[in-house]
């Protein structure tokens, strides 16, 4: 009986969360069946992620949690792109970067720390990702200082973002080589050499195909259940008298990534915060290397090109995040009040974000 709740609860809840949105309901309710829908499917993805980096390894594992994860907000956000809604994609993906370095990262270290005092990766995956984390910035930062300093007109603005989204699209796809291949070993998790754990805590639940399978699906699930009820906010929020800036930074990002949520908060309960430490990351790496440059594409080929430019409250949100993030991974080892400490910084941005 035990074996079926689950699967039963997770098909039920996204029925009925796809019956209310297209039957269209009212849209509070939506929103509560469709917040139910997100946590059962993002167990269900977690789950899947773990299976798939018991064959692929857990970077990779956490690589393809990460890209699953942010396929989803990918193609809403060029949608958004094609309406011309420029400022509400940036602050989805300020929410993104902040929300996984922060929130993500901080409640994986913080759930691992409770259960293992201190938990250990990779010390020069750490360096690598901190140096990275700060190449973001840099990219982020340079347009919005050139502009508003005058520096430059606003068409060289967007080609200057133009430029610089082809040169981040390039250096991601080199570390993707780099990490993957040229230097696996140099970059392999810690744990998955330890043997710490018993034999049996490693043997998967399914096989490799179905783990594959099940991760696609899961992945489709969460893209649909994020899509609606993405689609619920604006009116739910309404009623709360929240900001645009507040819901696209915090609210959208947070459901976006509900799935990524879940399997590192997973992973790092097993002892697996290499893997989780990639999820988090790696995510928030992937959107300022990679998906932000391709929506800047995407709107060049849509007739009206979206620059780099972010307001000073994105920048300093950024870049707080990436600072506390960076001093916290760089050691390799994390324990429960670091886990905190990043949770603290998340807390204290998102009422601020909330009073503007």
């Amino acid at each position: 009986m035990k074996k079926w709740l689950s699967p039963f609860l997770l098909i039920a809840s996204f029925v009925l969360s796809a019956v209310g949105h297209y039957a269209g309901w009212d849209p509070t309710f939506q929103f509560i069946l469709s917040a139910i829908s997100v946590i059962f499917v993002a167990g269900f993805l977690g789950k899947a992620t773990e299976n798939v980096a018991h064959y692929a390894g857990q970077r990779l594992g956490g690589f393809l949690n990460a890209t699953f994860g942010n396929a989803a907000e990918l193609i809403i956000a060029i949608f958004l792109v094609k309406e011309g809604l420029f400022d509400m994609v940036k602050a989805s993906l300020t929410g993104s970067i902040i929300g996984n370095l922060l929130l993500v990262l901080g409640l994986s270290i913080f759930a691992g720390g409770l259960k293992f005092k201190v938990q250990s990766f990779n010390v020069s995956l750490a360096g690598m990702n901190g140096s990275l984390m700060i190449v973001a910035v840099i990219a982020l930062f340079v347009p919005a200082v050139f502009l508003n300093t005058h520096s430059i007109t606003t068409d060289d603005t967007k080609l200057l973002s133009l430029i610089v989204a082809g040169i981040l699209i390039v250096a991601y796809i080199a570390w993707l080589v780099f990490s993957m291949i040229t230097h696996k070993n140099y970059l392999s998790d810690v744990t998955e050499k330890s043997e710490e754990e018993l034999p049996h805590e490693h043997a998967p639940e399914w096989s490799k195909g179905k783990s594959i399978i099940y991760l696609i699906i899961a992945t489709v699930m969460v893209a649909f259940v994020s899509e609606w009820l993405v689609g619920t906010l604006e009116t739910f929020t309404s009623r709360f008298g929240l900001s645009e800036l507040f819901v696209g930074a915090f609210l959208v990002a947070i459901v976006g990534n509900a799935a990524e949520h879940s399997a590192a908060v997973l992973l790092a309960m097993k002892n697996k915060i290499g893997a989780a430490v990639e999820i988090a990351v790696g995510s928030s790496l992937q959107i300022a290397l990679f998906v932000a440059p391709v929506l800047v594409f995407a709107s060049f080929f849509f007739g009206n090109t979206m620059d780099l430019v972010f307001t000073a409250i994105e920048l300093l949100a950024i870049g707080v995040s990436v600072f506390i993030a960076k001093s916290i991974i760089l050691d390799g080892k994390t324990n429960w009040y670091e886990g905190l400490l990043l949770l603290v910084v998340y807390l204290i941005l998102g009422v601020s974000f909330f009073m503007v």
